[in-house]
């Protein structure tokens, strides 16, 4: 997978890596797994992507793609951020799933790299 990597250091001195829009679909744990080692090895302790990097089936969670992706930064202790406009979404049970998910702050779905950075850093 060839993604397009940009790095952030927060005003806190956190590293964070960017997979930046046009880059390659992230469809399985399998490529999520090659983008966090990627950014674990660069010393990022988060990860921001956008939505439409994010295969479509993602965001329906009878597939269970997002869960087990997601799993995944759990696990590793690694911090993300979905960036997305998420206010349209007509999915009861999604929409429930994201406002947990920020609660908890491991995953985070929010509207812009400034809050995706304020979030993670």
């Amino acid at each position: 997978m060839k993604e397009m990597i940009k790095y952030h250091i927060t005003e806190k001195g956190i590293s964070l890596a960017e997979i930046l829009p046009g880059s390659e679909i992230i469809s399985s744990t399998e490529d999520i797994l090659d983008i966090m080692a990627d950014a674990g090895y660069n010393g990022s302790t988060g990860l921001i992507i956008y939505s439409e990097t994010l295969n479509k089936d993602f965001f329906d969670l009878k597939t269970k793609i997002a869960g087990d992706i997601l799993q995944k930064f759990s696990n590793y202790r690694m911090k993300l951020a979905i960036i997305g406009d998420f206010s349209d979404i007509k999915s009861k049970s999604l929409r429930d799933f994201i406002r947990e998910s920020n609660k908890l702050g491991v995953i985070n779905f929010v509207a812009s790299i400034d809050k995706a950075l304020a979030r993670l850093g």
